[in-house]
């Protein structure tokens, strides 16, 4: 969530240096629990817990090493920072090769001590975000990562795409340039029973008119000029999968009539032919535009229209769900990351808000994009944003539903941060307990999702 990590075990037998270090620390506004032995705090840990650990090498009973060495099997993401004193050196950088995050060497100053402390931090709740992230991928039911988002919306798309997805019935995909229409067309091909079988998709507005059906539906040897050999269309092609009609409203009225016959009958001939082939597919077409307004001006076949629209699955733009838009972003910046070599960098506090503010004309590419100009560039770009959003205002929302939003979307983070344990959810929010319950119930969040 926004609210940074603030927990921090310290250990250290000297009463003296855990009290001074316990003020310094606190006066940064972190949470510090003190301990004496290794053991004690070692109880406490666990693979959710939101915090890290600065532990002097040498205590009585178990000592820095051996605390560095157990937190390793419980978490080997969990910072641990060891204090050491001059002698202890050599024995620190060896720890540092079996996972230390970091070693101070003693007497040291404050600043360096809250570098370090920062910085381990910092790393700490990027490791969570992104056990999060990875979490909420593994939860979106059968269809895995490709459908991502909590939003009610999206829970009812992926509710219907069970329904019909291990079916032959054909799908009309409408939505607006960006929002995932080919995202979804894919996701239903990999939970049918075709998916061992190709999916073929089709851009029908960016086919030559003049070639389309020939692309389409195949060609014999001389049934045109330039057909100087017989050639398989895209339907015969698929023959057994799937084949996608991205921006079907393109296709053009001739290429329309015999697809409607394919679409009937369930075969198709090749121009030129007189040879009837059998054609075993399932059709998946996608719009960005009204097709029953096209229809009604005559520039779609109703008939085609009609026989399309069995299923019609309507894919909402990012506006409508904007309390998805942190998920998503960070799914991207992990991609992206991942592309160019670059750390996972971490989300300034007040880029979510910009982030669900803006209006995302281009939707879900918009959002994909800008994700790979931050690992690139930084914050500068969310920055821009305000610039760009009275330029591109959201639909409006009333205050109540601003406040809606914004809150799922922390009560969620906070969950995520710690592992969803109730107490510490409580804590990182300042809620009470009731308040809390209340408040997961009213927004449909069940803390087992995040631990």
């Amino acid at each position: 969530m926004n609210k940074e990590l603030t927990n921090i075990f310290f250990i250290d037998d000297e009463y003296d240096l855990r009290l001074a270090n316990q003020q310094t620390l606190e006066l940064e506004g972190y949470n510090v629990e003190l301990f004496e032995k290794a053991e004690d705090a070692l109880s406490k840990i666990d693979i959710h817990w939101p915090g890290i650990i600065i532990c002097d090498i040498r205590l009585p009973g178990m000592d820095g090493l051996s605390l560095l060495q157990e937190v390793q099997k419980l978490d080997s993401e969990l910072p641990v920072i060891l204090i050491t004193g001059h002698g202890d050196i050599s024995m620190a950088v060896g720890a540092m090769r079996i996972g230390a995050y970091d070693f101070i060497e003693k007497p040291f100053s404050t600043d360096r001590l809250l570098d370090s402390v920062r910085r381990a931090l910092d790393k700490r709740r990027l490791t969570i975000e992104n056990r999060h992230l990875k979490t909420e991928l593994e939860v979106q039911d059968v269809l895995g990562p490709r459908i991502i988002g909590t939003s009610q919306i999206m829970q009812t798309l992926r509710n219907t795409i069970k329904k019909v997805s291990d079916t032959d019935a054909d799908i009309l995909l409408m939505g607006e340039t960006g929002t995932g229409k080919e995202l979804i067309a894919r996701s239903l091909h990999k939970q049918s029973k075709r998916h061992d079988n190709k999916f073929v998709a089709i851009n029908c507005g960016a086919i030559p008119e003049n070639l389309i059906e020939s692309e389409l539906f195949g060609h014999e040897k001389g049934a045109f000029t330039g057909a100087e050999t017989q050639r398989s269309g895209k339907f015969e092609y698929a023959k057994g999968g799937t084949i996608f009609l991205d921006e079907i409203e393109s296709m053009p009225l001739v290429a329309q009539v015999r697809l409607l016959r394919i679409l009937q009958e369930h075969s198709l001939e090749r121009l030129g032919s007189n040879e009837t082939i059998e054609l075993d597919i399932r059709v998946i077409a996608a719009s960005k535009v009204d097709l029953r307004d096209l229809a009604d001006k005559g520039e779609f076949r109703e008939d085609l229209y009609y026989r399309l629209n069995v299923v019609k699955l309507d894919i909402p733009p990012l506006r409508d769900r904007r309390e998805d838009i942190p998920l998503l972003f960070k799914h991207f910046l992990l991609i992206s990351s991942v592309r160019y070599g670059r750390e996972v960098p971490i989300i300034q506090q007040n880029s979510n808000q910009r982030l669900m503010a803006f209006s995302w004309p281009g939707n879900i590419r918009e959002l994909r994009n800008l994700a790979e100009r931050y690992v690139l560039l930084g914050d500068e770009c969310i920055s821009k944003l305000d610039e760009n959003t009275q330029k591109n205002p959201c639909t409006p929302m009333t205050l109540p539903e601003h406040v809606e939003v914004f809150e799922r979307a922390l009560i969620k983070e906070a969950l995520a941060d710690s592992g969803g344990i109730i107490k510490d959810t409580m804590s990182l929010l300042g809620l009470p307990r009731k308040t809390l319950y209340d408040k997961m119930q009213k927004f449909g969040l069940d803390k087992k999702v995040y631990k």
